[in-house]
């Protein structure tokens, strides 16, 4: 090989590396959003770097396009594949959170991460949306991108994939819409927490709009799932039952984005959904395999 021509491709090799690097975050979050799995989100991500890396740049106008357009895909295959696993699943399924701290996080991978989080109540209403449904909602609603390139990864016309997106865009209006305003969200979760430690139902109530839902995610090798709570009055007489065993060891953190907390020891996360200053879900995760590498 020519020396030349050997330093070239090697350099167009690095550049393409360090390009991806620079991109892993947001196809991680892209991945994320389809998957609901930061393991299977990871796994996405390095398949794509597997395919760019062979097929190399050439003839790609827009690497940060062409990567989402690719990982999209990987995720809309892992995700027809493993329709069938929830079947028998105990109880509510929740997805693996993305757990940082409660502060701001002035790590630029992590804080991307964060900006781009998903939150858990969306999280949940995707995974009733069809592969397909969740695949064009996502990369054109969340991402951006164009149905006409959307199109290309569900076999469909571009006015088909607009449709699927139309469908999945309805049902997540269903989903609650949190406030933008992030400091008043902890505000409300903490006055939440406080009234749980001092074992005030009055002052818990007062925090939780009244048709709030409370949902636990104990995992798959759990011998019976726990079923979901609804309404004020029972979520707040079961946080004054658990609230002596899992507060003292949670600490607050950010939980997809929004407001929650982390209990170590305890092996678990709570995060909370906040409208109109009132919390409209709770959404803990206690399964062991989805807490791996989240708490920090």
């Amino acid at each position: 090989m020519d020396t030349t021509t050997g330093t070239a491709a090697a350099q167009a090799e690095l550049w393409l590396a360090e390009r991806f690097e620079g991109l892993r975050p947001h196809l991680r979050t892209v991945a994320y959003s389809m998957l609901g799995s930061r393991a299977e989100a990871e796994d996405a991500v390095q398949e794509a770097w597997l395919r760019v890396s062979r097929t190399g740049p050439d003839g790609i106008e827009d690497l940060r396009a062409w990567l989402t357009t690719v990982v999209g895909r990987i995720s809309l295959d892992m995700l027809r594949s493993r329709r069938s696993r929830r079947e028998d699943y105990p109880g509510t399924w929740l997805p693996e959170p993305i757990v940082q701290g409660a502060e701001p996080d002035d790590d630029p991978e992590r804080l991307a991460i964060q900006v781009d989080a998903v939150g858990l109540a969306l999280m949940v209403v995707l995974e009733t949306l069809g592969p397909a449904e969740r695949l064009a909602f996502v990369l054109h609603d969340v991402f951006g991108l164009p149905f006409d390139e959307i199109a290309l990864v569900v076999d469909r016309t571009p006015a088909a994939t607009r449709q699927l997106a139309s469908r999945a865009r309805r049902r997540v209006r269903t989903a609650p819409q949190p406030d933008r305003d992030v400091v008043r969200q902890r505000a409300v979760v903490d006055a939440f927490l406080a009234a749980a430690r001092e074992g005030n139902f009055d002052a818990l109530l007062a925090t939780l709009h009244p048709d709030v839902t409370f949902t636990l995610d104990l995992g798959r090798l759990s011998p019976a799932g726990f079923p979901a709570l609804h309404g004020a009055e029972d979520v707040a007489r079961h946080m004054l039952t658990t609230a002596p065993t899992f507060l003292p060891l949670a600490r607050r953190a950010t939980i997809n984005g929004g407001p929650g907390v982390a209990a170590d020891s305890a092996g678990g996360v709570a995060g909370f959904t906040v409208v109109d200053d009132l919390i409209v879900r709770i959404d803990v995760i206690a399964d062991p395999e989805k807490l791996h590498g989240s708490l920090h």
